[in-house]
Order: structure tokens, then sequence, then C-alpha cells
């Protein structure tokens, strides 16, 4: 067990029981507890099956690779229509972990079995993606701008084209490239550290947050 995980459901005010019994059964899977992306994290072999997550209506499971489980029962939730891999189990009530117990475990074991033979989630390649028309205009405008976007991983370069074409209007789409201009010159994802506190690099964890105050 780990000790970060007992802090977290200690300190929950919300879904404890339903998260500690969800806790109980992924244990009985001998899998490894961790704590990752400040929730508990479930692992077969150093590799990641699923996380625990709470929200205010509902609390579950996020495995990983849940795009490749068979899910013949349909009860698996892709959280966003963007989301290619994860999928989430979702519940509301203790009862309801209660009386899919034997469920969440086929599940959960179907999961490692994935991991095993090292299965392959088939993502979008960055072409598949949209690709803003006003980016393009100022690609044509600053090459080394262009040189930047194109030098940043593939899973970068989505969560910008994601976010730049999320915009309804042109302004705001314009400005929203404006704005992370910088970042992308410094060869930084939308989502990472650009302060240098974060704990869990590359990635942001809200630590610039105290510089603000």
């Amino acid at each position: 067990m780990n000790k970060k995980v007992e802090t977290y459901l200690e300190n929950l005010t919300n879904w404890h029981s339903e998260l500690k019994l969800l806790r109980n059964i992924a244990l009985s899977c001998n899998l490894e507890e961790d704590f990752k992306w400040r929730n508990p994290c479930y692992t077969h072999q150093n590799k990641n099956i699923f996380l625990l997550f709470n929200f205010k209506e509902y609390c579950g499971i996020t495995l990983f690779k849940g795009a490749l489980l068979k899910d013949e029962k349909s009860i698996l939730v892709q959280q966003t229509e963007n989301m290619q891999s994860a999928r989430q189990l979702r519940f509301k009530n203790l009862e309801e972990i209660l009386e899919n117990e034997s469920l969440i475990k086929a599940y959960i074991f179907e999961a490692i079995e994935i991991e095993r033979l090292n299965k392959k989630v088939k993502t979008k390649s960055v072409s598949e993606f949209n690709f803003p028309e006003e980016l393009t205009e100022i690609f044509d405008k600053n090459v080394d701008f262009e040189e930047a976007f194109y030098s940043l991983t593939p899973g970068r370069q989505k969560g910008y084209l994601l976010f730049f074409d999320k915009a309804k209007q042109s302004k705001t789409r314009i400005s929203r490239i404006e704005k992370y201009r910088n970042r992308i010159f410094d060869g930084k994802g939308i989502n990472d550290c650009v302060c240098g506190l974060s704990k869990r690099m590359p990635n942001c964890d809200g630590s610039h947050k105290q510089l603000e105050t």
C-alpha cells in the first residue's frame, strides 16, 4: 500500500467509501499501487493500468488503454471526443460498485492482458487533425515559428491544434496562437511547466499560481 494513497483517501470529502472499495478491488488483482497525476495509480510490471478518480457527480476508474477493451457490456465512457486511448468506468454510489465487482475485475484483468501483450492504441496522426487556417497564414509569414512548431513532439503539436481549433471565432484562434507563440519557440507543450516549480515535470501542476499571489 502506498502512503500517498492513504493520505489521499483520508482527505477526501466525498466518495471515500467508493474509492476505498475500488482500491481494494485493484489490490485484489495483484496490481502495484502508486500515486501519479494527483491520483491513485495501479500498475503491472511498471506499466500503468488505471487511475482512480473522483468528480462532483461520480467517481471511478480511468483505464489508460480502455479503447482496446472489448467492452461487451458497453459501460466504458469516453471522457471527451478527443480522448483517443483512455476510457472510464463511472459509479454514482457504493451499491453500483458492489453489484459490478466481478465485472470490474474482468475489465481490469483484460486491461492487464492488453498491457502484457504490449498492444498499442492506434491514434490519429498530426496530419489527421484539423489545421486552423489562421495558423497556416502565420506560418507563411514566419518560417521560424513554423519550424519551431514542427520541432515539437507529435503529442504537443496535437495539443495545440486541438486548443487553437476549438475557438469558434477567427480572432480568438489568432489570440490563442499569439499567446502561446513564445511557449512553442521554447519547445514547450500547452500543458508543460514553464515556471520550473512543478513537481510533475514536464507537466504543469499549478505551482506557478504561487508566483501570482
